[in-house]
């Protein structure tokens, strides 16, 4: 699978038997349908999380096309006060996080600082992680 942003080819990691697509390139991640509610399991706020999502229909950041189904997607702000913005296939193939939105995403959802999720993901990018 090719990255929507950079169009270079993705490596396929797996997390907790959740295959994932990583760009080496942009340090963006794209994630199937149902994936991330995988990822984020029992966390006590998973259900408010995914119930945050809403459209921003009027974002001028660019839209990129879903590595799929190549539509473009819409964008998707995510969390009480509209923390991050992401990319959500309109067919629902899956979404696009950029760089650290899925470590944020994976933090809103998780009242659990020592999550495990969070914690891998910190061992496997640690170095590209944002503050």
């Amino acid at each position: 699978m090719d990255c929507p942003v950079c169009k270079k080819p993705m490596l396929v990691l797996e997390l907790h038997q959740i295959e994932m697509d990583y760009c080496q390139v942009c340090g963006g991640i794209w994630l199937d349908e149902g994936e991330l509610e995988l990822l984020l399991g029992d966390a006590g706020e998973k259900e408010k999380l995914m119930a945050s999502f809403s459209a921003d229909i009027e974002n001028p950041e660019k839209r990129h096309r879903c590595p799929v189904c190549s539509k473009r997607m819409n964008k998707v702000l995510v969390g009480r006060n509209n923390k991050v913005l992401l990319d959500k296939c309109k067919k629902n193939h899956g979404f696009w996080f950029d760089e650290g939105e899925l470590h944020e995403v994976i933090e809103l959802g998780s009242r659990d600082k020592n999550n495990k999720v969070l914690q891998l993901l910190n061992d496997m990018f640690a170095h590209k992680l944002k503050s």
